[in-house]
């Protein structure tokens, strides 16, 4: 198993990555470099979670062997002899000696040297990615320049305040290690320099996210057991996003307007032409047909006009196209998935009372289903799922992980106190090294470090700065989100593990243990470097959380948004109830338009199933017919009067199933006379246009 769970690991971080990916991201649609940046960001991150609880055992076992090389090998023979004669003559009291250890090499033995390799390959690429190469690339994707010189410059320019900001920083923690006496500059302390700087950045956003999933997420999940809470909600959402909604196709009409004017200004030879072609290009298809492309006048362009635009305006026209094109797109998503879980909880909510334990929709799902849904998730196995063990399912869980939430805030109060030992984490980890369960280790680390991952990341996925950045599902996020989030997750990972390891006592930099330190340490240098940020802000800053929770739990920054006008879900609120009927309505008008839908595709089905096989026998005997001798054509003409009467009903059934062509009763068609041609069919044309029944026009009279 050497280097064989690390291997696994690597190879299954990066398909679950790709997977998360997929579930926000338009792989056709989103340049490749994007999708490239944002996923090696994403990996790198989630494969430092997960590599950790490795490094943590194997760091165990190296104790384990340095604390056997310290001992004496002449007296570790004398000292096993005495240890025996402890066990022999228990009425004798012994001092205690020490006595070699025996190390067992964990499942997951990892071969010497390769983990600080790995770290070191894996934290700078990941602070290369997140302080220079993901920035530039979020200026770039939000450019709207045409030329790829254009959106470099754009990009360098809008980077300049912030890459000043890092020099800024960088430049204060210098000039402190520089004047501080008994401290010599080198490139190991530029380096630590360097490190601290952004651990410490990242530090004072990890406590703030995780303050708020802490209470947020077991909350969420106690919510989702009460569906009436949770069917409220959903309406409140409805009647909220109904307002992005139109908004957004407001904004588009707006600016497909300026395109449609300056498209009709710029004529076909002057020299911006080829810049509102590419504007059009990324217009929706029913406004690029609508426009089209002014070549119909072949007059040349006037320079001296003052009509025509310029460069500048038409690039920040190109750059509002593609926001509002990709906004309009992401709120008509959102919309038609809004209102595929508003109709499922409401389907809920009638479903059990069900007698019959069968799961009922109110409507058919637009989407097939699978044959492991077919099959498996039949509608009685729905019924129990949804009405009956999905609440209490919920509930547990939010249990555990309240519980979850009170063991890390706990430790995050008390693990700078190494005697006694008060941090849980440090407990759990320290009885299992004593009996070096590395199984157990590796579980309880993995468990810990996943729960603190989790509230910090879902809290990256739930947060929306205005529509700046906002990770939407359904493949429906923007370049500049997906690329914002991998600079997140970048600069929230490392802290985020220094704090683990702070946590069980790991980093000697704050327990103040004389032990070996683990592989991801060793590369982050000694924090000794800036002693105040390491014995003052590392160790009681994140304290903080503990107000942060309490904060979260009273849902003070909902209320504050909700006075400064930003509406936000509240109970006890007027204009939360407002909304919420205003909800009920636009579920209630959209219910009825689908309805409307079904029953007319219903009805057409049951019309082409109930005279589809007349029109083939229809046709089957007209074939028939043409094989008739010809000595039989005259009785079938003589017949033929007969039997018109009788096709008579069966053609108007054919024609109820066409197309009908939209009635214009202010059309020359309405003419005062029938054809002859369409006497026997009475008013209905061929084409599906009806005639008026009187020889004067149906509206004359009004």
């Amino acid at each position: 198993m050497s280097g064989a769970a690390l291997g696994i690991d690597v190879v299954v971080v990066f398909f679950l990555a790709l997977l998360v990916l997929y579930r926000y991201a338009d792989f056709r649609k989103q340049h490749k470099l994007v999708i490239v940046a944002t996923v090696l960001a994403w990996y790198l991150c989630f494969l430092i979670v997960i590599i950790l609880p490795l490094d943590v055992t194997m760091t165990i076992y190296r104790q384990c062997e340095v604390d056997n090389i310290r001992i004496s090998p002449s007296s570790a023979p004398n000292s096993s002899k005495v240890f025996t004669a402890n066990k022999t003559n228990s009425s004798h009291s012994v001092p205690d000696i020490p006595v070699l250890q025996q190390c067992f090499k964990p499942w997951s033995y990892i071969p010497d040297g390769i983990l600080p390799v790995f770290w070191r390959v894996v934290y700078w690429t990941s602070q290369f990615l997140t302080w220079i190469l993901l920035p530039f690339m979020q200026s770039y994707a939000r450019s709207g320049d045409f030329s790829i010189t254009g959106k470099i410059k754009t990009a360098l320019f809008e980077n300049a305040i912030y890459y000043g900001t890092y020099l800024l920083i960088f430049g204060a923690l210098l000039i402190y290690v520089a004047v501080h006496p008994g401290l010599r500059l080198d490139w190991d302390k530029l380096q630590t320099i360097g490190i601290t700087a952004a651990n410490t950045w990242g530090l004072f956003l990890l406590v703030l996210l995780l303050g708020y999933g802490l209470v947020e997420i077991p909350r969420s999940y106690w919510n989702a057991a009460r569906r009436g809470y949770l069917l409220t909600k959903t309406q409140f959402k409805v009647a909220k996003l109904m307002t992005e909604k139109a908004d957004a196709d407001e904004t588009l009409e707006d600016v497909m307007e300026e395109v449609r004017k300056l498209n009709e200004t710029v004529k076909y030879n002057h020299p911006f032409r080829k810049y509102i072609d590419t504007i059009l290009r990324k217009c929706p298809t029913e406004y690029q047909e609508r426009m089209g492309r002014n070549m119909d006048d072949y007059e040349d362009f006037d320079q001296n006009s003052n009509s025509l635009p310029s460069e500048k305006s038409l690039v920040r026209l190109h750059k509002q196209v593609i926001y509002v094109v990709q906004r309009q797109q992401r709120t008509r998503v959102q919309w038609k998935m809004l209102l595929e879980e508003a109709f499922h909880l409401e389907d809920v909510a009638k479903n059990e009372t069900s007698s019959t334990h069968q799961f009922v929709r109110g409507f058919q799902s637009q989407e097939p289903r699978s044959w492991i849904s077919h099959y498996l998730y039949t509608p009685s196995v729905e019924w129990y799922w949804e009405c009956l063990l999905r609440s209490w399912c919920y509930r547990i869980l939010a249990v555990v992980l309240s519980l979850f939430s009170i063991i890390v805030v706990w430790s995050e109060c008390t693990f700078f106190s190494t005697k006694p030992v008060l941090s849980l984490f440090a407990i759990f980890i320290q009885v299992a090294e004593k009996t070096y369960n590395y199984l157990y280790i590796e579980l309880a680390c993995f468990m810990s470090i996943f729960f603190l991952s989790n509230c910090i990341y879902s809290t990256v996925f739930r947060i929306r700065i205005f529509n700046y950045y906002y990770l939407a599902p359904h493949h429906q996020t923007d370049a500049y989100s997906l690329l914002f989030s991998g600079m997140l997750f970048c600069r929230l990972t490392p802290p985020l593990c220094l704090n683990f390891l702070g946590l069980i006592h790991m980093d000697s930099a704050i327990s103040h243990q004389n032990r070996e330190q683990t592989a991801y340490t060793s590369i982050m240098g000694s924090m000794r470097v800036i002693s105040f940020i390491a014995d003052g802000f590392y160790i009681y800053y994140p304290m903080l959380v503990v107000i942060l929770c309490i904060a979260t739990y009273f849902s003070l920054g909902t209320r504050c948004l909700n006075l400064l006008g930003f509406q936000q879900f509240m109970g006890d609120n007027e204009m939360t109830s407002d909304l919420v009927d205003e909800g009920k309505e636009l579920i209630k008008r959209e219910k009825r338009k689908r309805q409307r839908l079904e029953d007319g595709e219903n009805r057409r089905r049951e019309w082409k199933e109930r005279y589809g096989n007349q029109k083939e026998d229809f046709t089957r005997n007209r074939g028939s017919h043409a094989e008739i001798p010809s000595s039989l054509h005259a009785t079938k003409r003589a017949s033929t009067k007969y039997s018109r009467s009788n096709s008579r009903s069966e053609r108007d059934c054919m024609e109820l199933l066409q197309d009908p062509e939209p009635m214009d009763f202010n059309a020359d068609s309405f003419s005062d006379d029938c054809p002859d041609q369409n006497s026997e069919l009475g008013r209905y044309q061929p084409s599906g246009r009806y005639l008026s029944m009187s020889r004067s026009r149906i509206f004359d009279d009004i």
